[in-house]
């Protein structure tokens, strides 16, 4: 995959366009009422790896062209919207081709700011929230799959061998009808086979990471944050102030890092959120470098050789020869390629190497006509 894609889902109010608005750079409504995201909002942002300028630099290259991660930022979802109550089910279907869910949770307290089910203004509810805006998902997931099943099963009694299919949808199903989130049995013994949901393109078959919108306060409590993992677990969470992120994309470089660490904070919300779904999608990036540009590749963790060139494009993978690889750290002690190579710390790789992380490539190939 050339870039990955996360979509952006919470209830009115919790903070999701400001947290978008940081994470992008992009300016979109962000008010104290229900709905201000009306359309969904999409922005592409650069993943930052300062291995790129340094091989700029080795390479004498000014093109440097970063892996992208694409956040969609849609309407808040309320208790409901599965039958048609507010607007954000109207635009899940926005999100239904992204790689992993972000789901944004109220976890601060503020006057200013009313809860969409408390005009009591002062409100925290995380867990009430959560399970809000999970069961808009599983319904969402439940009235797509119900839909399928209903062709599918009369397809799957002509053909036998769709049958596996047919168990699969079957036992997902019965996961929805009891309020479950497909997410939840990934990668346990009784889990499903994901594969056979893929056209489904369903929302709870996604990766999930949890970002509660914290306080400046809320950054450094340690019970605070084990709490809300408890609520969540085994998926991941992330403890972000919305507020405070605002604040670091008007500011250089220098006076964020400052900023972020009088907090006691060491990364951006930004970056805490791409190494979050780079580990939960399980993916890693891999480098080309030359004299005309130098770029960074998403690949999933495992990927061979073939498959890696396959991003790049598909006759590179058909016609696969083999790779020419130096890692990063070998390259940047040498100096330079020619003395990397006579270090003999280039090497050839065939078709059964796995890349590493830190893998820079050049791919031979040959494809006949």
């Amino acid at each position: 995959m050339s870039s990955i894609s996360c979509g952006i889902v919470g209830l009115p109010n919790v903070g999701k366009s400001t947290l978008f608005n940081a994470l992008t750079g992009s300016n979109v409504l962000a008010a104290n009422y229900p709905f201000a995201t009306i359309e969904p909002n999409t922005g592409i942002v650069p993943v930052p790896d300062e291995r790129l300028h340094k091989l700029g630099r080795l390479y004498n290259c000014n093109k440097i062209v970063p892996a992208t991660v694409t956040f969609v930022d849609i309407a808040g979802l309320v208790a409901g919207a599965s039958n048609g109550e507010g607007l954000g089910n109207q635009f899940l279907s926005h999100i239904r081709s992204c790689n992993a869910i972000v789901q944004v949770v109220r976890a601060f307290t503020d006057d200013n700011v009313i809860h969409v089910d408390d005009q009591t203004l002062n409100v925290k509810s995380p867990a009430k929230d959560i399970d809000v805006i999970n069961t808009e998902l599983v319904l969402a997931d439940l009235q797509s799959l119900t839909k399928r099943m209903q062709k599918f099963d009369k397809e799957a009694r002509a053909n036998p061998k769709l049958q596996p299919i047919a168990d699969t949808y079957r036992q997902a199903h019965t996961l929805l009808d009891a309020g479950t989130p497909l997410w939840t049995v990934a990668g346990k013994p009784e889990s499903l086979n994901f594969e056979h949901l893929n056209d489904l393109q369903l929302i709870t078959a996604k990766s999930i990471i949890y970002v509660f919108n914290v306080d400046e306060a809320g950054l450094s409590d340690a019970a605070h944050q084990d709490g809300l993992r408890q609520l969540i677990a085994p998926a991941e969470a992330l403890f972000v102030c919305a507020k405070l992120e605002s604040e670091l994309k008007d500011l250089d470089s220098e006076d964020a890092r400052e900023l972020l660490e009088s907090y006691g904070q060491h990364e951006s919300g930004l970056l805490q959120l791409i190494h979050a779904a780079y580990s939960t999608l399980g993916l890693q990036s891999y480098l080309t470098a030359g004299e005309k540009e130098v770029r960074a590749w998403t690949i999933r963790r495992g990927s061979t050789a073939p498959e890696a060139a396959g991003v790049i494009h598909g006759d590179f993978e058909r016609g696969f020869i083999a790779a020419s690889i130096v890692d990063y750290d070998d390259l940047v002690v040498a100096g330079s390629e020619q003395a990397a190579k006579a270090a003999g710390k280039m090497r050839t790789e065939g078709k059964a190497y796995v890349m590493q992380p830190g893998d820079i490539v050049e791919f031979r190939f040959n494809v006949s006509k």
